[in-house]
Order: C-alpha cells, then structure tokens, then sequence
C-alpha cells in the first residue's frame, strides 16, 4: 500500500508530539518494515526542514534527519499540472489541493494526515494515524 503522509504527521512522529506521536511513530516503523510504502511530497521538505531546524537548533542535524527520512519515504515530485489543477479543485486549501492532486497522480492509496476535514473532497482515501490502516 502506497501512503502520502501529511507534514503534521512527520512532524509528530519526528519531534515525539502528543497525543499524536505514537500512532505516527507506529506508522514509520511500517514503512521502515516495508509494510507500507511511505511518501512525502517534494514541496513538503523544505516545511520539514524548516520545522525540524526550528527543533533542533542545529543545521548539520537537521540535515542528517532528512538524510534518513529519504531513506525511508519515496520523494512524490509535484508538476506543474498538479500545481495547475489544484487552483480548481473544491479543497479550499491550496496547499492540501496540491498534496492531493500529487496523490491522485501518483498513485497514492490513501493520505494520512491530522486534518482529515481539510481533505473532505479528496479522491484518495484519508484517514488520521490513529485510524491507519482501517
């Protein structure tokens, strides 16, 4: 099963957030069991970066975190088209457009995210880490 994970998610699972962490770490240890196919979307790592450098504190650090969560997760390239198509989509966010338009796609099974009603008109299943994988 090929999954999108939302940045929130990465987030908790990253900087051990609660309540949301341990069903996000849950999650990783999937995708580092290749249980699940874990993705992120290209435009999401520099959000990730930028709150992982927030975190740390510490640049070096910050990259050798990255350099392990592409490790793990698949890098989904956001085009043009799917940048295009997220102007007219009914998702109000434009940002959760794009994401879901990249989903659709990429071929994407299902989005995980901790905002499951910003994704309400999304094709591609959504559900929460908690919910994951009913």
């Amino acid at each position: 099963m090929k999954v999108l994970f939302d940045t929130n998610v990465i987030i908790d699972a990253m900087q051990s957030r609660t309540p949301w962490s341990a069903d996000a770490q849950k999650l990783f240890l999937k995708v580092a069991a290749n249980e699940i196919t874990g993705c992120i979307t290209a435009n999401a790592v520099t959000d990730i970066h930028y709150l992982m450098h927030k975190y740390l504190h510490d640049e070096a650090r910050t990259r050798k975190v990255l350099e392990k969560l592409f490790e793990l997760f698949e890098i989904l390239d956001t085009t043009d088209a799917d940048c295009r198509s997220a102007l007219f989509s009914s998702t109000t966010d434009y940002e959760d457009a794009v994401m879901i338009e990249t989903a659709v796609r990429s071929g994407v099974d299902c989005i995980i995210t901790r905002n499951k009603e910003d994704f309400n008109h999304s094709p591609v299943r959504v559900c929460t880490s908690a919910e994951f994988p009913a």
